[in-house]
């Protein structure tokens, strides 16, 4: 195989939103993704909620922000340009206390800021909504929250990359010896590297010492699914968001396959592939869990040990449902529920505070750009994202 111009590590939307955001300015450059999986886009990618997110969240001057509505924009263009099952939902978000009906309104003006349609109702309303939500004082109420299949999504995207002439291998352990790029340790010999290895990726850039400020900690996201007909929700029920910890709480999504699920568990856990609390790891990845253990509590913004009290018992199906059920009461009635397969999130530590970075977050060498931090709505944003980073590559390159 010829030397790439550019090499990417990562086959998941991050990868391919840059390379196809580097021959949308430069058609003639050759791309070869490098996948340390034999299936591409297997983790996060592919395991995500298959929610595209309005946009309303994150703060206006994040990355999350600028990107996560244009994004979702593009991924509806792209969807119906493949015939992609799609199914615009809307999302409603409840309130449990009168705390957290007060942070509704930030949730509103933080959306208004970022451009994104969405009305603080009464309580009265929801039923007009969602008749089996139940809310304290108000309720948000967002009509652009969409629903798809992220697999297929992420197919089509290879698919006209593929056609495009961007090579994706497979089996690729890439790592860095002495600043030099290797593929099962042979050399890439690339012009330029990309490494968005996703809960790898900061492995990779601690090969050249870029991000030692940081560590990865995987955080574990177990969901529980029914059959739609159980449990007729017309659209998602979201809880509002915890203040600090970057999450987005238990809540319920509908799937494009007429099921609904209840979830994620937030639980950090030893292995980025750790999938089941039973998989194997290793010594080093337990000292690393330690030492991740350790940067968290050094922090004074995110309780470690109250964490741990309130994920370690939505492992189990019951406690999982008690904590949906505050959103959508007649949950607790379905006995019916199945696993459903789990995700894992790659969450930056910043070691300087113990703080959970919550942004994306990219650092650079001369000749290569480390997407270290692409959590959600990573999916949602991942095109125009993607672009951005091609945009900041071709200038780099052109140096």
């Amino acid at each position: 195989m010829s030397k790439p111009d550019i090499a990417i590590v990562g086959s998941g939307s991050i990868g391919m939103g840059i390379a196809r955001g580097l021959l949308e300015k430069e058609p003639g450059l050759s791309i070869t993704v490098y996948e340390k999986e034999q299936s591409f886009g297997s983790h996060a990618s592919a395991r995500n909620s298959g929610v595209l997110h309005a946009g309303f969240y994150y703060s206006p001057e994040s990355l999350k922000a600028r990107f996560c509505r244009e994004g979702r924009d593009e991924l509806e263009s792209l969807i119906s340009k493949h015939s992609i099952p799609f199914k615009k939902v809307g999302k409603v978000v409840v309130a449990q206390n009168e705390d957290e009906d007060i942070r509704i309104e930030t949730l509103l003006r933080r959306g208004v800021a970022n451009g994104v349609q969405l009305e603080r109702l009464p309580s009265s309303d929801l039923s007009n909504f969602e008749p089996l939500a139940k809310t304290f004082g108000s309720f948000l109420w967002s009509p652009n929250t969409s629903i798809s299949n992220p697999s297929l999504i992420n197919s089509a995207i290879r698919e006209e990359l593929e056609n495009k002439g961007v090579s994706f291998l497979s089996n690729s352990k890439v790592s860095i010896n002495n600043e030099i790029w290797l593929n099962n340790n042979q050399p890439i010999n690339a012009k330029y590297y990309v490494n968005a290895g996703g809960a790898w990726a900061l492995d990779i850039a601690h090969q050249i010492s870029l991000g030692k400020n940081f560590r990865t900690m995987p955080f574990l996201g177990l969901y529980k699914q029914t059959a739609l007909v159980n449990l007729p929700i017309r659209t998602l029920v979201y809880p509002v968001p915890h203040p600090i910890n970057p999450f987005l709480g238990v809540h319920f999504t509908m799937t494009i396959d007429g099921k609904v699920k209840i979830g994620p568990s937030a639980l950090p856990i030893i292995g980025k592939d750790q999938y089941s609390i039973k998989s194997s790891v290793s010594p080093l990845e337990i000292l690393n869990y330690a030492k991740n253990l350790y940067s968290l509590s050094k922090g004074n913004k995110h309780d470690l040990l109250a964490m741990m009290k309130y994920e370690v018992p939505k492992l189990f199906t019951a406690n999982l449902v008690d904590s949906a059920a505050y959103l959508v009461p007649k949950a607790k009635q379905i006995k019916d529920w199945h696993q459903k397969s789990p995700g894992i999130r790659g969450q930056l530590i910043d070691i300087r505070n113990g703080e959970l970075v919550q942004d994306f977050l990219v650092e650079n060498t001369d000749k290569s750009t480390h997407v270290l931090n692409a959590v959600s709505p990573g999916w949602t944003a991942a095109i125009p994202f993607g672009r951005h980073i091609a945009l900041s590559v071709l200038e780099r390159m052109s140096v």
